[in-house]
């Protein structure tokens, strides 16, 4: 038995294996500070609250799920942009031609600075959709499919930028 967990102990030391869980693959030795500018909503349709949403969670992001530093200018990496786009729109219809199921989606145009490596920069735009069932009031349902468009909206943006699947 003695024998067996030697053998273990040495098979564990000899071996180093490296996970990432949050995605990010960021040089820290070069890269330790990002500029996020908060998004203004460029939209012909708003709901004012989805710009605050939307900007805290991008923020809460990269605080969340890296090292970095974030600062207000000069940041090694730089992220801006706008909410350019909110709408809804009938995505089914039933027999009697009302509408069953509607969708609602979001973009946003990002501009992507990389100042350790300019040849990541980028100027993008993501989308995110979210469909409710028509016989539920919109008024009812928008903030948490606000909420889910953000989350898909913030991890697209996260992964282009920091993380290099």
């Amino acid at each position: 038995m003695k024998f067996m967990l030697a053998v273990l102990v040495l098979m564990l030391a000899s071996c180093t294996v490296s996970y990432k869980f949050n995605g990010a693959s960021i040089d820290y030795s070069k890269t330790k500070t990002i500029e996020i500018a908060d998004f203004p909503i460029r939209s012909s349709y708003v709901w004012a609250p989805m710009g605050s949403i939307f900007n805290n969670e991008l923020k809460d992001i990269f605080a969340n799920h890296t090292r970095l530093i974030q600062v207000r200018r000069n940041g090694d990496m730089k992220i801006e942009g706008e909410i350019t786009q909110y709408s809804q729109r009938n995505k089914a219809v039933t027999s009697e031609g009302t509408s069953a199921q509607a969708e609602l989606s979001m973009t946003v145009n990002v501009r992507f600075t990389n100042n350790a490596n300019h040849n990541e920069d980028f100027e993008r735009q993501f989308t995110a959709t979210a469909s409710f069932e028509t016989s539920q009031s919109f008024t009812s349902v928008q903030e948490d499919l606000v909420n889910q468009m953000v989350e898909d909206l913030v991890d697209q943006i996260f992964n282009a930028t920091v993380a290099n699947w």
